[in-house]
């Protein structure tokens, strides 16, 4: 995805345009009430195997949405494996009619949060993670894995692995619009310190 309304602007600053794709998004919400899921695992669309962390919890699928929602007995439930925050959070509405419709539960409003964003990232050139290393607070360990680990605290938190290579990966944002201003800073990061 790129994103930025003037591309002409951008070359002008000599900004790198970073191709970025989300590749996971955790949501969760909560349902208020309980859910029988030795009841619930009877049902086809419903994964529920007690040897599965002791019958805790119970999987979701739809082919309405990418991805699976995870049931706990509490009612709290997390999303995995979308792309987008709507398709996660259109997953636990899923969720939640799924459960309303086969009478599991009474009728419910979910708060759904996003926990999590996983993204990938091709700055488009190759970077020297050992200049970078000395030159900023990322932490690059080669006898232990191959790349970099950067925790950028602002415009908002994100840890970022960067390669050699010139691929990233993002995780620990908490919504899309978080996504262009830190590819910008990582870019700034790589490009006066790399």
């Amino acid at each position: 995805m790129k994103t930025g309304s003037s591309p002409g602007r951008e070359a002008r600053l000599g900004l790198e345009m970073a191709k970025v794709s989300i590749v996971n998004v955790v949501a969760t919400a909560a349902l208020g009430q309980r859910v029988d899921l030795a009841e619930l695992g009877k049902h086809q669309q419903i994964l529920h195997d007690s040897e599965i962390y002791g019958g805790r919890v119970a999987y979701f699928r739809s082919p309405r949405f990418n991805g699976e929602v995870t049931i706990f007995a509490s009612g709290k439930m997390i999303s995995v494996g979308t792309k987008s925050e709507a398709e996660a959070f259109r997953a636990l509405e899923c969720a939640k009619e799924f459960l309303v419709k086969e009478g599991f539960i009474e009728a419910a409003t979910l708060e759904k949060k996003i926990q999590n964003m996983v993204l990938v990232a091709d700055l488009g050139k190759e970077v020297n993670l050992e200049d970078l290393a000395q030159n900023s607070k990322m932490i690059y360990e080669p006898e232990q894995f191959p790349g970099g680990i950067l925790r950028i605290e602002e415009p908002s938190r994100a840890t970022v692995l960067i390669y050699a290579s010139g691929k990233a990966v993002f995780a620990g944002l908490k919504s899309s619009a978080e996504i262009r201003p830190l590819t910008r800073k990582l870019e700034e990061i790589v490009r006066s310190r790399g």
